[in-house]
């Protein structure tokens, strides 16, 4: 019997050199494929420049690429990497809205300070070291869906990922010109100072959600069989921090794939939140979409091979058919010891990438079909 799974990883610039010329590329597309793995997500937008060639970009500030890899088109070698062993890729565009990391908005903003995100002060809009772009100005999300376009217009890619930042904003912000102006055109007063106002959340999150729908149209107007896949932080946390409402998301069928950053660094932990998602979040019919972020490394934790296996074996007991880790590197730290146990484990037969029909149903449950009747006569 086939078994099909999704079983992906995170390839970043940060504390990784995977992306630094074609032969480590190469590479780690074998290595991932002979330990089981499917579908990579390489970053192709960080700390305000791309990892690809970009118009764009050198239209709008003059800087065409990551300058460490002028010269060559690190997004153009994954694919022909990962597709040559039978990987999936789905570029990952990790920065999203934030301009900068303890940059002052870094070159973005110096180039275009209207850009910026604002508090209810008028500062520039900074939370946890980040700085931030106004992803409620229609100029600034015009920009991220041009990056967007040309990576799936330009590339034999099989999908595009957003995150805890894409679409995102920190809800201390929205108190820009531009933003305040049209609250008080629909509302008639200003927003309320109070960031985490049940209305002034709703009222930008939904900006955010309609811009998704927006990207899901124009990305599967290129090519329908394009994968959208979001890696939001969980939800409802994530709704009153960083206004993304992926609830709405999914009922809405703005996202094919979504990873929620389950980043937690004990099983119990995980087991915890895995269930509150299946609980709440997630109903039979949206169950396949569904592959939790898993943190293998960062910083100095390490994910620990016992927990590690013990989170696949409950994504499975709970029918969850797949996990992204966080990230490449883990893999092959301790003589590549959590690529072994994966490999010697729950990945010890390869698996195929779903296809968008297992997706968008688990049409082979008699349960989910009830399920699905039901919903359709009302009767749910």
């Amino acid at each position: 019997m086939t078994i099909v799974e999704m079983r992906g990883i995170w390839l970043t610039t940060t504390d990784s050199k995977v992306l630094r010329s074609h032969q480590r590329i190469a590479e780690a597309m074998d290595f991932l494929a002979e330990t089981g793995f499917n579908v990579v997500f390489p970053v192709v937008w960080n700390k305000g420049v791309t990892q690809y060639p970009s118009q764009a970009m050198r239209q709008r500030f003059g800087i065409e690429i990551d300058p460490r890899s002028f010269g060559r088109d690190p997004l153009a070698e994954v694919v022909t990497e990962a597709h040559r062993v039978g990987l999936k890729v789905i570029p990952w565009f990790e920065y999203g809205f934030a301009s900068s990391y303890n940059l002052n908005g870094g070159m973005l903003l110096a180039k275009k300070p209207e850009w910026a995100a604002r508090d209810c002060r008028g500062n520039l809009l900074n939370k946890n070291g980040f700085e931030w772009l106004n992803s409620l100005n229609p100029q600034v999300q015009e920009f991220l869906m041009s990056l967007v376009l040309e990576v799936v217009k330009n590339y034999d890619v099989d999908g595009i990922q957003g995150d805890d930042r894409f679409p995102a904003l920190p809800c201390e912000g929205g108190y820009d010109q531009i933003t305040v102006k049209r609250y008080c055109q629909e509302f008639g007063q200003n927003p309320p100072e109070n960031p985490k106002d049940g209305q002034w959340l709703e009222w930008r999150a939904d900006i955010l959600t309609e811009f998704l729908a927006r990207l899901y149209r124009e990305v599967k107007a290129v090519n329908p069989n394009l994968l959208v896949s979001m890696a939001p932080n969980i939800y409802d946390w994530a709704f009153k921090e960083y206004l993304q409402d992926s609830a709405t998301w999914l009922k809405r069928g703005l996202v094919d794939i979504i990873h929620p950053q389950i980043y937690r660094r004990d099983f119990k932990s995980y087991k915890s939140i895995v269930d509150k998602l299946v609980r709440e979040q997630f109903t039979p019919a949206m169950l396949p979409k569904l592959a939790p972020g898993i943190l293998m490394k960062l910083g100095s934790y390490r994910i620990s091979p016992e927990y590690l296996l013990q989170a696949v074996e409950y994504n499975r007991d709970r029918n969850i058919k797949g996990e992204v880790f966080f990230f490449y590197e883990g893999l092959r730290e301790n003589n590549n010891a959590l690529a072994k146990a994966l490999r010697s484990g729950p990945y010890a037969h390869n698996a195929k990438f779903p296809s968008l029909s297992h997706l968008s149903s688990n049409s082979g449950s008699d349960s989910f079909s009830i399920w699905q009747r039901l919903l359709k006569f009302g009767r749910l």
